[in-house]
């Protein structure tokens, strides 16, 4: 596995993600993942499955050091003293004095982002937190967020699979010298049925999901989350780096990309889209 160099942080290219995982399969899958050689591991404070990723990680036998470990805020706790206290709160849940990378969730223009900013940067300021960054920001909050920062921030996690085009986000982000985390890179389970990547999963004697994490993190600057409750997927989603895909086939799954493709965009949270 090779790691994402972006701002200083050095983000190992494929993650595990917890998102809508249950508290036993967390606690079964992340020790399995890690076992598996997954390094990065992806949670959230709304997922409500921190405590269990942080047992994960303490029975896995790998030490925490080589662990990179993501957390974000929810947009409830945006507020600088909730803030705080949140990051605090899911440091106790994950069995840790600090997180490798803390994102802001969502936007949420119910608090000034020079406020959310400012308090991920006290974090990061006290050592418990070693790099920032945010998710699903479109051009202008990643911009703003940027300027507001005193610290660097290194990732904005999107949406991110064959049938979106999110080429404005990832220029913006490129520019900056920030990766891409790629979230929902099935698609749903929609790429299963999809007859193009059928066709190329076939010709490398491979999977479907293997070859989409493959196109993720075979583009420039891009990390990618994958996620399964079986261990036998979750082998063969880390079995990604002995291949790689030509210009055509790169090309071929960008070019599934249509106007409709997002898939995620939560009335009440989503920003306007770039």
């Amino acid at each position: 596995m090779h790691n994402v160099t972006a701002n200083g942080a050095e983000i190992p290219a494929l993650g595990f993600g917890t998102f809508r995982v249950s508290a036993a399969d967390t606690l079964r899958m992340v020790p399995a993942a890690l076992k598996l050689g997954f390094r990065h591991i992806d949670t959230a404070q709304i997922y409500g499955n921190e405590a269990e990723v942080g047992e994960g990680i303490a029975s896995s036998g790998v030490k925490r050091g080589d662990i990179f470990l993501t957390t974000k805020v929810w947009v409830t706790n945006y507020a600088h003293d909730a803030f705080l206290a949140s990051v605090d709160e899911s440091l106790k849940k994950l069995k840790t004095d600090y997180v490798d990378l803390l994102l802001l969730h969502w936007p949420n223009p119910a608090v000034p982002l020079a406020e959310q900013i400012g308090a991920l940067n006290a974090v990061r300021a006290a050592g418990k937190v070693r790099h920032m960054g945010v998710s699903n920001f479109n051009t202008a909050l990643m911009a703003e967020a940027i300027a507001l920062s005193d610290g660097p921030l290194v990732t904005n996690q999107i949406e991110f699979h064959p049938y979106i085009d999110q080429s404005k986000v990832i220029a913006a982000a490129r520019a900056a010298g920030l990766s891409l985390t790629a979230y929902y890179a099935m698609a749903d389970g929609k790429v299963f049925a999809d007859p193009v990547l059928k066709d190329i999963a076939a010709a490398h004697k491979r999977t479907v999901a293997q070859v989409v994490l493959r196109w993720v993190v075979q583009q420039e600057g891009f990390v990618a989350l994958s996620k399964t409750v079986s261990e036998a997927r979750a082998a063969e989603n880390a079995a990604i780096f002995d291949f790689a895909l030509t210009d055509a086939e790169m090309a071929a799954i960008c070019a599934l990309a249509r106007p409709d493709g997002r898939i995620v965009s939560p009335e009440g949270l989503a920003p306007v889209w770039d």
